[in-house]
């Protein structure tokens, strides 16, 4: 303990520590989106189909959905130096194997080893932060954060184009290997422990049953789109998954050291935070999906001009988490959660009026102030849900709110793609916009239960002052 408080103390040794984690948060994150936009010439280059290429992000998403639940263990088991170490061997390791890959397998193999090591960096970060910064300065070290999160999925596809357009796709990760492997000397030196360690024990049915019921759920969820909701695989899966879960949210409550503490849900003001992030992080996701199908395919925009719409979004979005994170540590998070609320809704009921006249500006204009909305949310809101826990429970708390946030997502934002599949019908124009709007009106019924829950909170928030 006496490292983490000489570190706490030392404000530049505190910066040194967050950006050097930060960067390798951010091309962790990274990794996640950016294959979207270079499948197509690996499909080429080894000559398989679109769903088997699919399995390149799909991998990376269960590793990832597999590893955040463990790192509460991880991190008091071993520290936040080496785990934060492991996380970028990982990292250059699975990206060393997609270099080189000769053939799919070893490039799906590579991109699982990348899974294992992103899964432990978003929540060590967040973790590490609520550490070393104290409560007052905390919403402003979450708002750098909330560029990680923000700017990353939407700069990836972005970033992969740009490198693909001059050169081959193994180059993507040959840059991504070179900078982690920078990130990794200056982390050698300049990343102390800062977390308390302690012995304890790994539960290896608890791993089993954690495994099995969230990677199950999110390999649902990453088949939805293809195969339908009511597909046997889709239904066997998520029944035997949620068995699982039964089963593992059972044992962890009767373990002395759980491997993740579900306690932390006893604390309202946790939970409600937590689920409107899931609300925003639900149409955050599904719209870099679907926002660029609608501008591509029924409008008849490049692939560069919809990832150009993205880009300046995820700015937009990073921009201002820094800001609202300011805002947050000055007056709270009450206000700011029901004004951004208000934003996602205005912004995803108009996207059920656009058709195939909607201007590129437009579009633009409307991304932009759901961005916004966005930045008021998962800052705020995911400092705020941290706050009201206990020390002891920090680990635990950022585990478990990057696990449900990844696994509400990936199964929101499989249903979405599954409406918009279903209502498209024949795939005509007009099934298509079909299909379109009944997906907005699902995601408008998400956004306006966020503004139901967030003026709730600002109500219960106002009477525990």
């Amino acid at each position: 303990m006496s490292q983490t408080h000489s570190i706490t103390k030392n404000n530049s040794a505190t910066n040194i520590l967050v950006i050097i984690m930060m960067i390798g948060a951010f091309f962790g994150v990274l990794n996640q989106t950016m294959l979207a936009t270079v499948l197509p010439k690996i499909m080429i280059d080894f000559d398989i189909s679109s769903s088997v290429a699919q399995w390149l992000t799909t991998i990376f998403m269960l590793v990832i959905g597999i590893m955040i639940p463990m790192t509460a263990y991880l991190t008091e088991k071993f520290g936040n130096r080496k785990l934060f170490l492991s996380a970028l061997i990982f990292l250059l390791i699975g990206s060393l194997i997609c270099i080189f890959a000769p053939n799919f397998m070893f490039l799906l193999i590579g991109r699982a080893i990348q899974g294992a090591g992103a899964g432990i960096l978003m929540p060590l970060i967040q973790t590490v932060l609520f550490i070393v910064f104290p409560v007052e300065k905390r919403g402003a070290a979450m708002g750098i954060f909330g560029l990680v999160i923000a700017f990353a999925p939407a700069v990836g596809p972005f970033f992969a184009g740009w490198i693909v357009n001059f050169s081959s796709w193994r180059i993507l990760f040959a840059v991504v290997f070179l900078i982690i492997l920078v990130d990794f000397v200056f982390a050698l030196f300049y990343v102390k422990n800062v977390t308390e360690m302690k012995e304890a024990q790994l539960d290896k049915p608890s791993i089993t049953l954690s495994t099995l019921g969230f990677g199950g759920l999110l390999f649902a969820a990453s088949m939805i789109g293809e195969i339908g909701l009511t597909h046997w695989l889709i239904i066997t899966t998520v029944v035997g998954s949620i068995i699982m879960l039964y089963f593992y949210v059972t044992r962890q409550l009767n373990m002395s050291e759980p491997t993740l503490d579900f306690r932390v849900f006893k604390e309202r003001h946790f939970t409600i935070p937590i689920v409107l992030i899931i609300c925003m992080f639900i149409l955050f996701l599904a719209n870099l999906t679907i926002l660029p199908i609608y501008m591509q395919t029924m409008l008849g925009f490049s692939s560069l001009k919809s990832g150009v719409v993205l880009l300046i979004g995820g700015a937009i979005m990073g921009g201002m988490s820094p800001v609202v994170g300011k805002v947050f540590d000055r007056y709270g998070g009450e206000a700011i959660s029901v004004i951004s609320m208000s934003l996602i809704t205005i912004s995803t009921v108009s996207y059920i009026f656009f058709d195939d006249r909607t201007s590129l500006s437009m579009i633009i204009i409307i991304f932009t102030i759901q961005s916004i909305g966005n930045a008021g949310i998962i800052t705020p809101l995911t400092t705020a849900s941290i706050n009201a826990l206990p020390t002891y429970l920090i680990a635990h708390g950022s585990a478990m709110n990057n696990t449900t946030r990844q696994v509400a997502a990936a199964v929101g934002t499989g249903l979405l793609v599954t409406i918009l599949n279903t209502f498209s019908g024949d795939l005509s124009e007009a099934t298509e916009f079909i299909g379109m709007k009944a997906t907005f009106i699902a995601e408008t019924f998400i956004a306006i239960i966020g503004l139901i829950l967030a003026i709730y909170y600002a109500t219960i928030r106002e009477k525990t002052k």
